[in-house]
């Protein structure tokens, strides 16, 4: 009987994961916390209807102040079982018109992707300590792979790469921090999603993606500690489970 939050949860890949969450059996997903900076009409329909199961807990990722009253909100919602896993996919995204000198955003992006992303971490540590599973999952994208790099210059986002980068680099930092803790922290591309980010000629549905996010996480285990995982789709070649190189 799991606890999840799942932060930027009110529409794309995070709503989509708070909706295959709630699908659950009551004894494997107990709540669903949908932590996010504003609720949508999509959220606050689950939630009305899921009521006891899914709540919904305002987060401002890029403000510490929110950070804070949403922690204790989810205390307050979570009880003395604490949280079992935190998904931090709340992020943002854009365009660059030219080439990289043109970036304008990027420390906006690294504020958000970033360094929201750790203060939120941070902040929910206490109530993970207090769950069983002590899973941490950033959602992440193959565009931060400089590995890969030649493959994505097609995406013009040099911003959202560079911060996604940094993002995998703060993974690794806090998977060998709290390793000897039981925690597993890894980063995750869950592919390229027709949602508001991704486009209508994306490869897969937001649905898709969340399922292919949440087979990931739920096989977690320590072994999988500090490591970029892509998302395993049947008859896509590009989708195969395995470790994205740095």
């Amino acid at each position: 009987m799991a606890t999840y939050i799942v932060t930027g949860s009110s529409r794309g890949l995070g709503l989509a994961m708070v909706k295959n969450l709630i699908a659950r059996d009551p004894t494997e997903v107990r709540l669903v916390i949908a932590a996010t900076r504003k609720s949508s009409p999509a959220l606050d329909e689950i939630v009305k209807r899921e009521a006891g199961r899914v709540a919904f807990i305002p987060l401002d990722v890029s403000n510490e102040a929110s950070i804070a009253s949403s922690v204790e909100a989810a205390g307050s919602v979570a009880g003395q079982k604490g949280v079992d896993v935190l998904i931090n996919c709340a992020g943002v995204h854009s365009w660059v018109d030219g080439k990289t000198e043109k970036m304008s955003d990027l420390d906006h992006q690294l504020s958000v992707n970033v360094v929201g992303t750790h203060n939120v971490t941070r902040g929910f540590l206490p109530l993970l300590r207090m769950g069983k599973l002590k899973k941490v999952a950033n959602i992440s994208t193959f565009y931060a792979s400089m590995t890969l790099a030649e493959m994505s210059s097609f995406a013009n986002c040099p911003a959202y790469k560079i911060s996604k980068a940094a993002l995998n680099a703060l993974t690794v930092q806090y998977a060998m921090s709290y390793k000897d803790e039981g925690f597993t922290f890894l980063a995750v591309s869950p592919g390229w999603l027709k949602t508001d980010m991704g486009g209508d000629d994306a490869h897969l549905t937001a649905e898709e993606g969340a399922q292919a996010v949440l087979n990931i996480v739920d096989k977690a285990d320590t072994d999988s500690n500090g490591s970029f995982k892509n998302v395993e789709v049947p008859g896509w070649d590009m989708y195969d489970g395995k470790n994205v190189p740095w």
